[in-house]
């Protein structure tokens, strides 16, 4: 039995002078993550966090990215439930007290179509537009949800 601990966390960094709509695809991006935090609680289901991601960002014009989703985080970093970071209200795993989720929107200022090249890592828009991805390690806990990948 593993004794490591993981977390997992991510932001979009500007770097220099940006547009303001570069700045405005990161100030949704990470609102996007606050909704769906917010919906990391005891009873609520798995696509409420994505139905509160998406309804929020869409509502922007921006693309919700489909194929890289949030996951369960535990005796490996990557673990089920996947959360997607879209999808219909009040269906999917119900939420319980204990479990550790990664949030982790990737919001596109265009389609939501990307693809991955040829080094395998690589993940870039089809239509060439922005991207932005943030990302936190959440707990669900009595009082509700705990971001643990806060910096102190």
């Amino acid at each position: 039995m593993s004794s490591a601990r993981y977390g997992d966390s991510a932001r979009t960094v500007a770097v220099g002078k940006i547009s303001a709509d570069a700045q405005k695809l990161l100030t949704v991006t990470e609102e996007g993550l606050r909704k769906g935090i917010e919906q990391c609680r005891e009873g609520n289901r798995i696509f409420d966090i994505g139905h509160s991601i998406q309804n929020y960002v869409e509502g922007y014009g921006y693309g919700v990215v489909r194929e890289f989703v949030g996951h369960g985080i535990g005796r490996a970093l990557h673990e089920e439930p996947q959360v997607p970071n879209y999808g219909p209200k009040g269906k999917g795993l119900l939420l319980k007290v204990g479990m550790v989720l990664a949030i982790e929107p990737m919001i596109n200022a265009g389609s939501h179509e990307v693809k991955v090249l040829k080094d395998g890592w690589t993940a870039v828009t089809v239509d060439h537009s922005l991207s932005a991805h943030f990302e936190h390690t959440v707990a669900i806990t009595p009082s509700g949800p705990e971001i643990l990948t806060l910096a102190k």
